[in-house]
């Protein structure tokens, strides 16, 4: 339980890191809100390493903590609506046997800004923004196989490593 409890405080420390250095050192793609995510790789690289519930709750904690620590209500809000949606389907899309890491991610990406949108809908109480969406899409395919990229390699050296895994 120890081991457990201490993997999990790690990655969450991981994904705030990679959260907070995004923040400092912003990746634009010239497309206003569309951050390249490196946080999920922990999320996307746990979904093959960790049990469910694990990386749920690292996931949350993050989010959580980043919220809290850097951001305000609004921005907490739609993290939290883009990181559960991104975590479910991710989690769906895995559990199905359909897509590669690669896939997982991009649909992880797609999902997380689906939930954002969504969660700008209700707080401006419009669905105009809804326009944004096709954008979004596009940036999400692009920064999830980004991201399922790295971490399908991360998840195949971890394997090589140690033979019953690191984890």
């Amino acid at each position: 339980m120890a081991k457990r409890v201490a993997r999990m405080g790690i990655l969450t420390a991981l994904a705030m890191v990679f959260s907070y250095v995004e923040v400092l050192i912003p990746f634009s793609f010239g497309i206003p809100g569309v951050k390249l995510g490196v946080a999920n790789l922990v999320v996307l690289t746990g979904l093959y390493l960790l049990q469910p519930q694990e990386v749920f709750l690292i996931s949350l904690v993050r989010i959580l903590l980043m919220g809290v620590l850097f951001g305000n209500a609004a921005s907490l809000f739609y993290s939290i609506a883009g990181g559960t949606l991104s975590f479910c389907v991710m989690l769906i899309s895995k559990k199905s046997g359909w897509f590669s890491a690669i896939g997982v991610s991009a649909a992880g990406g797609v999902s997380h800004n689906l939930g954002q949108l969504i969660a700008a809908m209700v707080v401006l109480g419009s669905k105009k923004i809804g326009y944004y969406f096709p954008v979004l899409i596009l940036a999400g395919i692009v920064t999830g196989v980004l991201i399922g990229i790295v971490s399908d390699r991360i998840v195949k050296t971890l394997g090589k490593l140690e033979p019953d895994g690191i984890f």
